[in-house]
C-alpha cells in the first residue's frame, strides 16, 4: 500500500510539473517582447548605477564646498572685525 502511495505521489508530481511548464510556453512574439523588454530594463538599471556612481560622489563635494565656503566667510568676517 505504502509503495502504491509513493508511486501514485510522484506520477501526479511528476503531471504537475509537466503541466506547469506547458503552461509557462511561450510564443516567439512574446520572447521577442521579454528579451526587448529585459534589454531595457538593463540598459536603464546600468545607466542609472552610472548616474549614482557620479552624483553621490559630487553631492558630497557640493557638501564640502558649500562648508569650506561658509568658513572662508566667518574667517574674512573675523578679519574685518579685528582690522582697525
Amino acid at each position: 500500500m505504502k509503495k502504491f502511495r509513493r508511486s501514485f505521489s510522484f506520477v501526479v508530481g511528476l503531471l504537475v510539473v509537466v503541466g506547469l511548464f506547458g503552461c509557462s510556453q511561450e510564443t516567439p512574439m512574446e520572447k521577442a517582447k521579454a528579451a526587448a523588454a529585459s534589454g531595457n530594463a538593463v540598459t536603464q538599471a546600468a545607466g542609472q548605477a552610472a548616474v549614482d556612481a557620479i552624483k553621490t560622489p559630487m553631492d558630497k563635494a557640493r557638501q564640502t564646498e558649500s562648508i569650506l565656503e561658509k568658513s572662508a566667510e566667518d574667517t574674512a568676517a573675523k578679519i574685518k572685525e579685528s582690522t582697525p
